[in-house]
């Protein structure tokens, strides 16, 4: 497995940050459809499921790791920056990995594929150790009763390698992201 440029804190921390669903539906959603622009109501519209502070919270986080800009002057109101674009190529990456390996279940949505695949990731060590117990067994049983096949494992260094480069590419949005506050439950609730 891949170590990541940070200590082990730091990179759950960045990760936690990164899997918060609705960031990952607002990344996701400018990636997918293009800029959100100042129309009324055109930002509840794409959102229309997510609460108004899961929303709120998602673009604050979004303009504070650098991921989304904007212009009071402009007629788009959010559009994705480099940076962000690159972390909706990590969220495609790991849903993509999670979807072919029935992860964390077959009929998980994107958000859940994404919040799931980021988390195993975060668990470098605990996976390796895991990893290196496997021998010849049928595969890796992870807590809520998923297992990984071997197959699964070794395809993981896809979107780790994702995950890395991102992470090193940003390593100075890095340092905000491991000192935000816990995401509070509201935050962490299904937003697909």
């Amino acid at each position: 497995m891949t170590r990541y440029p940070t200590d082990d804190l730091d990179q759950r921390q960045a990760i936690r940050a990164l899997s918060l669903p609705a960031l990952i539906r607002l990344v996701s959603e400018i990636a997918d459809n293009g800029p959100i622009n100042r129309r009324r109501g055109s930002l509840q519209a794409a959102f229309g499921n997510l609460t108004a502070n899961q929303l709120g919270h998602a673009i604050d986080r979004a303009r504070d790791f650098g991921l989304v800009h904007g212009d009071e002057h402009e007629r788009v109101r959010y559009r994705l920056t480099d940076s962000g674009e690159d972390l909706a190529d990590v969220y495609d990456t790991a849903a993509r990995w999670a979807r072919t390996h029935q992860f964390p279940t077959a009929t998980s949505d994107f958000v859940t594929r994404v919040q799931h695949t980021l988390t195993l990731l975060g668990q470098g060590p605990a996976l390796a150790r895991g990893v290196a117990r496997l021998g010849t067994s049928q595969g890796l049983l992870l807590p809520g009763e998923a297992v990984l096949s071997p197959q699964a494992i070794s395809a993981l260094d896809g979107p780790q390698a994702a995950l890395t480069a991102w992470l090193q590419a940003n390593m100075s949005r890095q340092h905000d992201m491991t000192f935000h506050p816990a995401p509070t439950a509201d935050e962490m609730e299904r937003a697909a």
